[in-house]
């Protein structure tokens, strides 16, 4: 069964390619613009992974997110790539604060490092299950 992914982007460009990108290496993308939607997306479904911008349009932003992934049972131990060009040490410090596993800045890597890194945490969260 293909692993979910949720992606919460708000430029639409960019998470049309990263959706492409990783339906292409398999998996199965579910996506949300804002953290409205990504809030809405939580309550129904529980991904593998979420790749989770900053800044985001909606009730809270990226961080936000993170926080009620964190605070929830279902989602507590999902896998979350915060990325995003909001790269200062606050900003790093604040997501491994709040239980990110990893932060990567969207002008720093391809599409095709951003897939090796899902595969990887993918590939470490079911080792510690």
């Amino acid at each position: 069964m293909a692993k979910k992914i949720l992606i919460v982007e708000d430029d639409m460009f960019l998470q049309g390619l990263a959706s492409t990108k990783l339906q292409k290496e398999g998996f199965e993308m579910l996506v949300a613009g804002d953290s409205t939607s990504a809030s809405k997306v939580l309550e129904t479904q529980v991904p593998d992974l979420i790749i989770l911008d900053i800044i985001l349009p909606g009730e809270t932003d990226g961080l936000g997110i993170l926080k009620k992934v964190r605070e929830n049972m279902k989602t507590a131990r999902t896998p979350v790539i915060m990325f995003s060009n909001m790269s200062d040490d606050a900003n790093i410090k604040k997501a491994k604060e709040l239980g990110a596993d990893e932060f990567m800045v969207k002008s720093n890597f391809t599409l095709d490092e951003l897939a090796d890194k899902i595969n990887e945490l993918l590939k470490k969260n079911s080792l510690a299950s």
